[in-house]
């Protein structure tokens, strides 16, 4: 028998060709509308790399944040700066304020507890006035000459709970020298300064150094009669 003679089997073929066909054309159709498309760069190729920093006490502090208290020395919990004022019993501005030797924000009254001071707000400088003149040192006493070699920097001193810009940039050796030849610290004590981002320090015998204001290390040995050795 002819197959084409039988209805079923020719809209049997019929059906499939439609089907076969309509596949093609959205196949086809598929493919131009992606060739058309344009496709935006990744996020890495418009942009690159993007890394975010940020300072750790900058030299500034939220009054509401909440800090180590010290009172003559001893520790007396987490209040903020109005309330350890309050505690120690002088005003606000009176407190020393910086990071503690456990390395957390922390204030004292300057009596009490040393802390490493926070970096000085650069924004706007205080000038330190030069120091009356005095009567001549002696010879173990006369500073040795600042060293004039490497890069100049701003120095600053670091006293009563303020910093004071020390009016021209110098040399790291000359700022230790400007900071603390001829004073010898006593037992228990420091006396900070800060060279660039340095934090200096006078501890008994020794100038220290640190580049995160929190680990230090020896810079120079203090000579005898308080005076302090060039740094090459």
């Amino acid at each position: 028998m002819d197959i084409f003679n039988d209805r079923r089997i020719v809209l049997a073929l019929i059906g499939g060709a439609l089907a076969l066909l309509a596949g093609l054309g959205i196949a086809i159709g598929m493919v131009s509308k992606t060739r058309g498309e344009k496709h935006a760069a990744p996020p890495a190729s418009q942009g690159g790399l993007v890394v975010e920093t940020t300072a750790v006490d900058d030299g500034g502090i939220d009054p509401a944040r909440p800090l180590r208290c010290f009172v003559a020395g001893q520790y007396v919990g987490e209040v903020t700066l109005a309330q350890c004022a309050q505690k120690n019993g002088v005003a606000t501005g009176a407190l020393d304020v910086g990071v503690d030797s456990s390395g957390n924000l922390a204030a004292a009254d300057q009596a009490g507890t040393v802390l490493t001071p926070l970096p000085p707000v650069q924004t706007e400088p205080v000038l330190a006035q030069a120091p009356a003149a005095a009567a001549a040192p002696s010879a173990a006493s006369t500073p040795t000459t600042p060293a004039a070699g490497g890069p100049a920097g701003t120095c600053w001193r670091y006293s009563g709970a303020a910093w004071s810009k020390l009016p021209s940039e110098m040399s790291l050796g000359a700022c230790v020298q400007a900071l603390f030849a001829g004073h010898c610290e006593r037992s228990g004590g420091a006396t900070y300064g800060r060279w660039m981002a340095q934090t200096l320090r006078l501890v008994p015998g020794k100038v220290e150094v640190s580049g995160d204001n929190r680990s230090f290390r020896t810079l120079v040995e203090q000579g005898p009669g308080c005076a302090i050795p060039s740094i090459g």
